[in-house]
């Protein structure tokens, strides 16, 4: 007689919600490289082709997570009528964001994210920019520039903390290459970056 497997999940209990809940936490516990739609399934006490009536594939739900997770971190307390303090705090904070969330940083370098939070953090940044008197051709380039900035540079900030992890061989020249990749260099290049923007500002002095 066949035993009767035990925690087993209800016929029907299981929802796309109840997934992405259990993909994030995995992706909060610093395990994202890990996950996969059969250890997911075996959380849930589903069989892993139950998970797939809801998500299409590991892809589909680290897009939703780091959505919901950039959701309740992206968004500026400075005042937008200061176009330069709330785009670099906008920047900064879309950075930080990408260190602290390993998985963020890979799907923001796997793919261009389209996901609903995404496309808000762009069009607010955009109108934001907009306010301030650059014209669309301006804006567009402006927000292109800062947030492949902020990308880039997480990445090659990820990298040089994996190897100093590692107690990688380094020198004097490496410390000094190491140094251009820390939270203050990010902020004085972004000063440089925001400083050639402005320049474009329709009516700014030359």
């Amino acid at each position: 007689m066949a035993t009767k497997r035990k925690n087993r999940a209800g016929w029907g209990t299981i929802t796309r919600e109840l997934v992405v809940d259990a993909a994030t936490r995995t992706v909060r516990a610093g395990n994202f490289e890990k996950m996969t739609i059969r250890r997911l399934a075996a959380e849930l006490g589903v069989a892993p082709m139950s998970l797939y009536r809801h998500v299409r594939d590991k892809d589909d739900l680290l897009d939703e997570v780091v959505d919901r997770m950039l959701a309740r971190r992206w968004r500026p307390k400075t005042d937008p009528g200061d176009w330069t303090a709330w785009t670099k705090e906008a920047a900064e904070r879309f950075r930080n964001f990408l260190m602290a969330q390993p998985a963020a940083l890979h799907v923001y370098l796997d793919h261009p994210v389209i996901s609903p939070t995404a496309i808000e953090r762009m069009e607010t940044m955009l109108d934001v920019l907009r306010s301030a008197g650059f014209d669309e051709q301006s804006a567009r380039r402006a927000y292109g520039t800062i947030h492949t900035y902020a990308i880039g540079f997480a990445a090659l900030e990820a990298s040089r903390a994996r190897s100093a992890k590692a107690g990688e061989v380094g020198g004097e020249i490496a410390e000094q290459l190491a140094s251009y990749t820390t939270p203050r260099q990010f902020s004085e290049g972004l000063a440089f970056l925001l400083d050639g923007i402005e320049r474009q500002r329709v009516g700014a002095p030359s």
